[in-house]
């Protein structure tokens, strides 16, 4: 059995970024939370949790001589105001692209344009985003959504950062003919999109595939999709015990990926315990 693993998988310089600000903050302050997970890897968040990093789930379980980390996917200004108040100290992980994306939308609602973010509703970077949007806006997440939309003069549209380019494009030519003046700010991260292009060479060539991270992260939820629309084998796992031996039968190509929250042991324990069969055959 062959093991094809995707040349990009796991952890983006976003998320390694904020879980070494994390680390490193657990070192240095006690009292020390996360407003949300860090990342969406469930088995990360644990083990950052004995360490000493709990997890806020919102700005109410926070007080004052605390210190709050706050995530890659950044958080809305309403929760940065609240914490201001509450005297409590930051630090900031958020995602510089996640950052980008906030700027733009920011910049296209300042300018007159009626914004729309391409994005899941409640994922918590597109509220971050819509939190800073002055004027009108919308949130759409499929091309279908994209035709609902009245006719406006001036249109800006900007992208979750973990979005899929074709999806966006789609949703940008819909625009064209739903305004006089169409502005785009192109926020989707090219960690992204190699991410995705090189799940789907694996995806190609294999018989089975799995993907690779939490079941709650968003990037890895849309490898899975793109995945199984290619192989129709396709599996999401968050670790290799739910790895099933059985659809292994008789296949001579497996693929592996992983969303871009998704620590590298995860994954090399996914590829040892893959090796591991391969060898194990009669």
């Amino acid at each position: 059995m062959e093991i094809y693993v995707a040349q990009h998988a796991g952890f983006c310089f976003g998320v390694e970024r904020a879980v070494k600000i994390v680390r490193n903050a657990a070192g240095e302050y006690k009292n020390l939370y996360t407003l949300g997970p860090i990342i969406h890897n469930p088995q990360l968040v644990n083990e950052l949790k004995s360490q000493g990093v709990d997890v806020a789930e919102s700005t109410d379980d926070l007080s004052e001589g605390s210190t709050v980390v706050l995530r890659s996917h950044g958080v809305e200004k309403q929760e940065l105001n609240i914490l201001a108040k509450k005297n409590i100290h930051i630090v900031d992980a958020t995602c510089p692209y996640v950052n980008k994306a906030h700027s733009e939308a920011v910049n296209l609602s300042k300018d007159g344009y009626f914004v729309v973010i391409f994005g899941e509703k409640d994922h918590p970077e597109v509220k971050g985003i819509a939190s800073y949007i002055e004027g009108e806006y919308t949130i759409v997440s499929s091309p279908e959504e994209a035709y609902n939309i009245d006719f406006r003069e001036k249109i800006g549209v900007v992208a979750q950062t973990t979005q899929e380019k074709a999806v966006f494009d789609k949703i940008v030519d819909i625009l064209r003919n739903r305004c006089r003046e169409l502005k785009i700010s192109n926020t989707i991260c090219n960690a992204t999109t190699l991410r995705q292009n090189a799940a789907r060479k694996v995806a190609e060539m294999v018989e089975v595939m799995f993907v690779v991270g939490g079941k709650n992260s968003a990037n890895t939820r849309r490898l899975y999709k793109i995945c199984s629309e290619i192989c129709e084998k396709t599996f999401h796992i968050e670790t290799k015990e739910e790895i099933d031996k059985s659809v292994l039968i008789g296949v001579n190509k497996v693929g592996v990926t992983a969303g871009a929250s998704t620590p590298k042991n995860i994954i090399d324990d996914v590829i040892e315990y893959l090796n591991g069969v391969n060898n194990g055959r009669e």
